[in-house]
């Protein structure tokens, strides 16, 4: 073997023909039907766990507005315990005698008003409508 002979093996022009694929449709179809069952899962992981964080944001703020309640209460019954005791006549009188420089009143110079209840309406049965009192045909 001569060297023009390995310079004829190297340099001889070897065509790459570019090979020329047939689609596999059968293959195809299974590569469309594997990623729409890819793209499907994703999506009920992605919305379960929307749903579970969506959940839990709630929970949590469930539980601080039952902490705002607790206190609104509190702040509630703190605040109607102030007015009982601003309501207190003890209180009043004490205002009334110390600041306002006022008396109290001698059981001469008091006048006792009592309140009169107005009595209860009488029962529909008892009372009598103008029309049915007087017989039929006479007028009073």
């Amino acid at each position: 073997m001569s060297r023009l002979d390995v310079e004829y093996d190297i340099r001889r022009d070897i065509r790459n023909n570019p090979i020329e694929r047939e689609i596999d449709r059968v293959r195809q179809r299974e590569l469309w039907r594997s990623g729409a069952v890819g793209v499907c899962l994703v999506a009920v992981l992605l919305f379960s766990a929307w749903q579970h964080f969506e959940l839990l944001r709630h929970g949590y703020e469930i539980e601080q507005m039952e902490q705002d309640r607790a206190l609104e209460l509190e702040l509630n019954r703190h605040l109607r315990l102030e007015i009982e005791t601003l309501r207190s006549l003890r209180r009043i009188e004490q205002i009334a005698t110390e600041e306002l420089n006022l008396l109290a009143p001698t059981p001469a110079e008091a006048q006792v008003i009592e309140r009169i209840v107005p009595a209860a309406p009488p029962d529909r049965s008892v009372v009598v409508s103008r029309d049915s009192a007087t017989p039929a045909g006479r007028r009073p």
